[in-house]
């Protein structure tokens, strides 16, 4: 039986091929790992699995043509150096099942395909073996699958990593916190059904041993504007329509919701409150088994529902212009849920939300609200309310996740991997304060990448001896001093505008930029632009020439988000709320600070400050998500809107600088392994230093010195066509090498096959002889002993039975019981019986007579009663004329038949006559006459009651049965036959003589219906019988050589019969 191991042209799996079963995958230990260099004889179909591979690296069209095929074969991993590249294939691809995590676990980084759990895997084991905290970084667009990506992660964390001694509670948490972020902080967009609206930053801290024993969660720039205002076809946050659809009735009677979103202003101004692919009441259900899981309590749920209530209530708050033009809340009905829900007091409330209060030289003054104001402030609540709840539930997963074990290792004895979730380069049509602050997000991360990129090259060149030659690549860091430089960047301007006294709107902020930066090269207005560029500008506007292109901003409302202003009133009562978890989003320290509090985008900048300096104290690792399509349609690669991604990822910058020296390296022992075949000196085996085994098998080879450089343990190959040449000339070799090894594993298969049949077949011989000499001695031996014990007891066979002769006795008797058996009786004529022993004779005529029974028995039984009939009247037929007629054998063979006369041949007229009695028996008869003796046919009759003797269609004569006294009938072969009446009958005339040629039938028939057996009277000789009143006659019976029947001269009738002998 041979086994197969297919090579599939992708390079991606392994079959292991039997010829009798389906094959199957090889995943884990079950077959041969594919190495990332197995695919490169398929490249030509589905692309290289690393970039860095790609011949004309710095063409962004053959990058996307390596893409486009790749995803056309359903692989969406691909890597550039380490960093992953993954494409959203908008279906379950089925490769995220713990066979395959198994298959990632352990596993050197290039062993398998491009894969997000080999980059888990390796990040995992540099934090287990170099005790060093490391950082994943998930970047891209709304849609392009960050969120998926970084719930995988976790899974895999979840799943392959060691439980905790106590528990895996944390892991749990960690789990159980994805929905409940995503139901605060996601919502459907027109890219993304699950549009993460938020930066998200979380720390998973392990152990020594590698389990999971705590976790930090950092969250960044909530989009809270979204709270308040949705564009066309989009949504609010998912947990508004959760609570809605799913929560239970008493849960929305106590918080005054109703189930219909329609009814609630802050969710229908996108106009898509129902989405087909999202179902909210399940997402409802997993939402409160998360917060049961992260340790909330039934209270602190109550609480939170109440604030989210609170929220849809004050979208429903309107107000009315009193004669002053001053705003009055009209709405009682929602003011009464929220002074409830939020544990406010009524009044102070609603002076808040209509007046604002003032602080002038140490004064309060109120200054009412007009309309406008009032609605200003109403939604700078909501979303100041939601924005802080969101942050204080950040804040109570991260109580859930710290360790609280006091027995776990000290921090020093833990490492930390962080996870990062961030927004992706944005370009819209229309570009606001939020785009602004992500776009600054990915200067500063893009800046941190090319430096960690490059720094790492380095790094590896240095540690390999090699001379590190100068990269050309564009330096962000341009960009980044324009956006942040102190005094001097947008931000500082920014916030200077929002500070100065006096009327600062947004274009006196645009027209603060023209003054202070407008020579800046990467910074254009309308007002600075050439008379062309300005046609695509408009006034409000400027323009950032970014590392990924450039993005227009509208200065609209950059003034108000950035100042994110809560009025002083509103957030004294806020502070006074009775609600718990709005009295910690609402500190009074707040209202006794004297200090401006900082602005959104000075917020935003220090956090980004903080994450950056807490990415490079780790160890980095890149996930770039990219999305195919904005239709969200399997299959479909959208060109235009991937070379869009491509560019705002810094996709070819990354790649041009990892290949600015070697596109591929690698270990000398991998190396050595993988090519040896190629050389005679290396092959099979090289007994030296790997690094000069490497060295013998390039100079084979025929590498050219500006080919590759040897470092201290890995090559390095600077083309990829080297590499390309030598994969293929290997493919060629393993064609030949395979041939080789099939023969001589065929040839060793089948020899060793034959020798273990000849051993088996060996044993079997030796066994079966040994077996049939045993059984031969010990066959031989009964033989011997049986003979002697018949001989001795056929000596003493006469004796009384003794121990001596008790085997002989019971072997004759047995033989004669078995002899029996054979030689039984068939049947009951059989009188055959084998002659008994002298012990048996007893038994003999006992088995014999139970034998004869039981053959009786049998007969009888099967015997129908027809035919029982039959033996009925032969058996009375033998015992009236057996040895006494002399034609009666001549009948014995002949069956009796139950009427010699059918239906037809009887007159309707005679059985007219006879009515109802039934004939038994009809047979056609010859009378003679009483004086002439002259024969005349007639037909006799047998009813239940008389002999009727019928001519033609009349009864010429009844005899009842009572009246007939005997039948006579000679001893001869004559027919004749007399039946005789009583002679004081009056109605008789005499005797009748009759002939019949079943005589022996008719007769028996006639003795038995008529019960006259006895009265059957056999003569030799002669028979007188009644001819008349007075008058006998007398019939003469002589035997002769033929019958003959006359009247003799004497007056009798003279019959001559023929002798036969017979009897």
């Amino acid at each position: 039986m041979a086994l197969q191991v297919e090579l599939i042209p992708t390079g991606e799996i392994i079959r292991v091929v039997h010829p009798y079963r389906p094959c199957k995958l090889a995943l884990g230990s079950d077959g041969v790992r594919v190495t990332m260099e197995s695919a490169l004889t398929a490249r030509d179909r589905v692309g290289v699995q690393d970039f860095v591979l790609l011949e004309n690296f710095t063409s962004e069209a053959a990058f996307i043509e390596n893409l486009r095929r790749r995803f056309r074969e359903n692989l969406i991993y691909t890597y550039i150096g380490p960093v992953l590249v993954s494409v959203n294939p908008y279906r379950d691809l089925q490769i995220y099942s713990r066979q395959h995590m198994e298959r990632y676990r352990g596993v050197s980084f290039y062993e398998v395909p491009p894969h997000l759990f080999a980059v888990a895997d390796t990040v995992y084991r540099a934090l287990r073996t170099e005790r060093r905290d490391q950082a994943v970084m998930i970047s891209g667009e709304s849609g392009a699958g960050k969120t998926e990506a970084t719930k995988r992660l976790l899974q895999f964390y979840a799943e392959t990593c060691p439980a905790p001694e106590r528990g895996g509670a944390v892991r749990d948490r960690l789990l159980q916190s994805n929905p409940v972020l995503e139901a605060f902080g996601n919502a459907k967009t027109l890219r993304n059904d699950n549009s993460s609206r938020f930066g998200k930053y979380m720390d998973v801290q392990f152990d020594f041993k590698g389990a999971p024993v705590g976790g930090h969660i950092l969250s960044y720039l909530l989009e809270k504007s979204r709270v308040v205002h949705q564009n066309h076809g989009e949504r609010n946050f998912h947990i508004f329509y959760q609570l809605l659809e799913g929560g239970e009735e008493e849960t929305l009677r106590r918080l005054g919701l109703e189930r219909n979103p329609q009814s609630y202003l802050y969710l229908v101004k996108g106009q898509c409150a129902k989405v087909s692919s999202i179902n909210d009441k399940n997402d409802w259900k997993v939402v409160r088994k998360a917060l049961t899981v992260i340790n909330f309590t039934e209270d602190e749920v109550e609480d939170l529902l109440s604030i989210v209530a609170s929220v849809l209530h004050l979208g429903n708050l309107h107000f009315a212009a009193d004669e002053e033009s001053n705003a009055q809340v009209t709405s009682e009905n929602q003011f009464k849920y929220l002074t409830r829900l939020l544990g406010v007091d009524g009044s102070t409330f609603r002076e808040a939300l209509t007046h604002r209060k003032i602080i002038a030289k140490g004064e309060e003054l109120l200054s009412p609200l007009n309309l406008e104001q009032a609605a200003y402030a109403r939604d700078a609540l909501a979303k100041a309310v939601y924005s802080r709840t969101f942050t204080w539930l950040v804040g109570k997963i991260n109580r859930s996740l710290a360790s609280k074990d006091a027995q776990s290792p000290s921090w020093r004895s833990t490492t930390v991997l962080g996870l990062l979730d961030i927004y992706g380069f944005e370009v819209f049509q229309h570009n606001s304060f939020e785009q602004f602050c992500i776009n600054y997000c990915n200067e500063k991360l893009q800046q941190l990448f090319i430096e960690l990129t490059l720094k790492s090259e380095q790094e590896e060149y240095e540690a390999e001896g090699i001379a590190w030659e100068p990269v050309q690549y564009f330096n962000n860091k341009i960009i980044c001093d324009l956006v942040e430089e102190k005094f001097k960047g947008i931000i500082s301007i920014l916030d200077e505008e929002c500070l100065r006294p006096g009327e600062a709107t947004d274009l006196t902020f645009l027209e603060k930029l023209e003054d202070t930066i407008k020579h800046h090269p990467h910074f254009l207005t309308h007002k600075l632009a050439d008379q062309r560029t300005r046609k695509s500008l408009g006034r409000g506007e400027f323009r950032l020439l970014h590392y990924a292109g450039e993005v227009t901003y509208s200065v609209t409302g950059f003034l108000d988000k950035n100042n994110d202003l809560l009025f002083r009133n509103l957030k004294e009562t806020m502070c006074s709320s009775e609600n718990p978890i709005m009295s910690q989003c609402f500190d009074r320290s707040e209202l006794s600070d004297k200090k401006r509090p900082e602005t959104v985008a000075t917020q935003f900048k220090m956090s980004l400050l903080q994450l950056v300096e807490i990415l490079q104290s780790k160890e980095p690792a890149y996930i770039r998500c990219i999305k195919p399509n904005d239709a969200k349609q399997p299959g479909r690669f959208d060109e235009v809107l991937i070379r869009h991604q491509v560019k705002y990822l810094g996709l070819m910058e990354n790649l041009r600088v990892r290949r600015a020296g070697f596109a591929y390296r690698r270990k000398y022992e991998a190396f050595l392994q993988r090519y040896k075949s190629l050389c005679p000196e290396t092959w099979p085996t090289w007994a030296g230093r790997p690094q000069d085994g490497v060295a013998v098998l390039v100079r084979h080879l025929g590498y050219k010195p500006e080919e590759y450089k040897m470092g201290r343990t890995k090559i390095f190959i600077r083309f990829p066509k080297t590499l390309f040449a030598t994969e293929d000339a290997l493919e060629v070799r393993r064609q030949s090498l395979a041939t080789k090894i099939q023969a001589s594993w065929r040839g060793f298969h089948w020899r060793q096959k034959f020798l273990r049949v000849k051993r088996s077949a060996i044993c079997i011989q030796s066994w079966w002889r040994g077996t049939l000499g045993r059984r031969k001695a010990a066959k031989r031996k009964w033989a011997a002993q049986t003979i002697r014990r018949l001989i001795r007891g056929f000596i003493l066979r006469h004796a009384p039975r003794c121990p001596e002769n008790a085997f002989f006795l019971d072997h004759v008797r047995t033989s004669f019981l078995l002899n029996l058996r054979r030689q039984l009786p068939r049947n009951v004529l059989d009188t055959s019986w084998p002659t008994p022993p002298p012990a048996l004779r007893e038994a003999s005529e006992l088995l014999r007579e139970l034998c004869r029974k039981n053959m009786v028995w049998k007969y009888c039984r099967s015997i129908s009663p027809e035919w029982k009939q039959q033996l009925h009247q032969k058996a009375v037929a033998s015992e009236i004329f057996k040895g006494k007629k002399d034609n009666y054998p001549q009948s014995v063979p002949r069956l009796f038949i139950s009427t010699r006369l059918g239906a037809d041949e009887i007159s309707p007229k005679v059985l007219q006559a006879l009515g109802t009695e039934p004939i038994q028996y009809a047979v056609p008869v010859v009378k003679y006459d009483r004086k002439g003796y002259k024969p005349r046919p007639r037909q006799l009759l047998l009813t239940p009651n008389a002999v009727v003797i019928v001519e033609d269609a009349k009864v010429k004569q009844r005899i009842d049965y009572t009246n007939l006294t005997g039948i006579s009938v000679s001893s001869l072969s004559d027919s004749l036959f007399v039946l005789h009446v009583q002679r004081e009958d009056n109605k008789q005339k005499g005797d009748v003589v009759l002939q019949s040629d079943h005589v022996i039938e008719t007769l028996t028939k006639t003795a038995l219906s008529a019960d006259r057996v006895n009265n059957i009277n056999i003569n030799q000789g002669s028979i007188t019988y009644a001819g008349g009143p007075g008058r006998d006659g007398i019939i003469d019976f002589t035997p002769g050589s033929e019958l003959l029947i006359t009247k003799a001269k004497n007056g009798h009738l003279a019959v001559v019969a023929p002798r036969l002998n017979s009897r």
